[in-house]
């Protein structure tokens, strides 16, 4: 059974890093939570060093803008690590053909900008759907009032034309606010349900955690931290949890985030309720808490 936290101060001396996830655990898409940032800062001020890792399409400079927005502290930590950071490098590649067809938001414009800037030589040209080569997909037009079904026909389109799909975020829903709304991740899932190819870059897979590690390596200037060294906190069981197990290392589950219901988290999880959750996710987490504080 995995062990109940009252706050990460009780277990901050066995770890020289975190791998913090930012949706439902440091803010909520909408405004940072007061007691995460102030576990941060301690953990921060003990001497730790705080990685974000993240879901998000947007490459690091596109998260750091994010968080400056919502009056996230830049001192808060000391480097980000993104989905969409990791999507990049495949992109560039030519693993999704050299003429993608993107589905996602205008916002997230920043990803093909740094992909223009950073990889210039890839040649990674956005093109109608009838021309494309492969898909990128950072996630729904409209994210407020869309859910995946919503885009039956662009999943038939490209399942039809044989077309990959690189999914820039795995989360299949984040908690904005007060609201639950879908992500990439979703449209990806359905597009394997209906026969598609979908490869995905972030949490739980392997190249984001890579990634990470390598910011860690910049941060330390050179220094590499063992695993057992860093805990990976985070509120999706399939992705931050799943990713964790996946990569040998801690984790510290965030109960009162996308599985707040499931585990009758209020100020803490339900104890026989959380136990029943992990037993159907088939996942433990080392540890777990309401909230991080």
């Amino acid at each position: 059974m995995t062990r109940i936290l009252s706050s990460l101060s009780e277990v901050a001396l066995q770890y020289d890093a975190v791998f913090c996830d930012l949706w439902g655990c440091l803010h909520n898409g909408v405004r940072p939570f007061p007691e995460a940032v102030a576990a941060l800062e301690a953990f921060r001020d003990g001497g730790g060093i705080v990685v974000l890792l993240t879901n998000s399409p947007r490459p690091s400079d596109g998260v750091y803008q994010q968080l400056d927005a919502m009056g996230v502290d830049r001192a808060l930590y000391q480097a980000v690590a993104s989905s969409g950071d990791a999507a990049l490098a495949a992109l560039a590649a030519g693993a999704f053909g050299r003429k993608v067809w993107h589905i996602g938001p205008d916002r997230d414009e920043s990803f093909f900008q740094t992909l223009a800037r950073s990889y210039p030589e890839a040649n990674i040209t956005r093109v109608p759907r009838n021309e494309a080569e492969g898909i990128v997909c950072t996630g729904l037009y409209d994210d407020d009032t869309e859910t995946p079904e919503d885009y039956r026909e662009e999943i038939l389109f490209g399942v039809n034309e044989g077309l990959k799909m690189l999914c820039a975020n795995p989360d299949i829903f984040v908690d904005k606010g007060d609201k639950r709304i879908w992500c990439a991740g979703g449209i990806a899932r359905a597009y394997e349900d209906a026969g598609g190819d979908a490869r995905y870059f972030g949490k739980p897979h392997a190249p984001i955690y890579d990634l990470a590690r390598q910011r860690l390596i910049e941060v330390t200037g050179g220094k590499r931290i063992a695993d057992d060294r860093i805990l990976c906190i985070g509120d999706g069981i399939h992705t931050d949890i799943r990713g964790a197990v996946g990569e040998d290392m801690d984790s510290l589950f965030v109960t009162g985030g996308l599985a707040r219901e499931e585990t009758g988290t209020t100020d803490q999880p339900d104890p026989d309720k959380l136990r029943a959750f992990i037993r159907d996710a088939q996942l433990t987490p080392t540890m777990s808490i309401g909230a991080l504080r």
